[in-house]
């Protein structure tokens, strides 16, 4: 009879560990980056500039914990715009690097990652270019 029991509280306690792992599955965010890029004076008939990889890893987002103290991540999106990070459970911002005046202007993002889940936060930097 002791066996059994023993048998029945392993099961137990191996299904409770599978349920507690899958809490901890990684969920993702993803998103694209648009690159403001304001002029006061166009030339007449002139194409707006395209944005390329180069111009995207120039303007890095990271990913800040809630309380913005720690820097989570770092992500440079692809030579489109786009970007995809895996990311554990949790609450964080998405921030634009050398956010500040004078600087790139961006406005920070908060958003929840949630195991085996994505969540789409599309981005707006202003470039300051004048």
């Amino acid at each position: 009879m002791t066996l059994k029991r023993l048998l029945i509280a392993g099961c137990a306690f191996l299904a409770l560990l599978t349920i507690r792992g899958g809490d901890t599955a990684p969920g993702f965010l993803e998103g694209h980056l648009k690159i403001i890029s304001l002029k006061e004076v166009a030339l007449a008939g002139g194409n707006p500039p395209k944005f390329t990889a180069e111009n995207y890893a120039e303007y890095p987002l990271i990913v800040l914990s809630k309380d913005r103290q720690k820097e989570v991540a770092r992500i440079t999106p692809d030579r489109d715009g786009d970007y995809r990070v895996s990311l554990p459970p949790g609450d964080y911002v998405l921030d634009a690097q050398g956010r500040r005046p004078g600087g790139v202007r961006a406005q920070p993002q908060p958003f929840t990652v949630v195991s085996n889940q994505t969540v789409r936060i599309d981005m707006n930097i202003d470039a300051g270019i004048r």
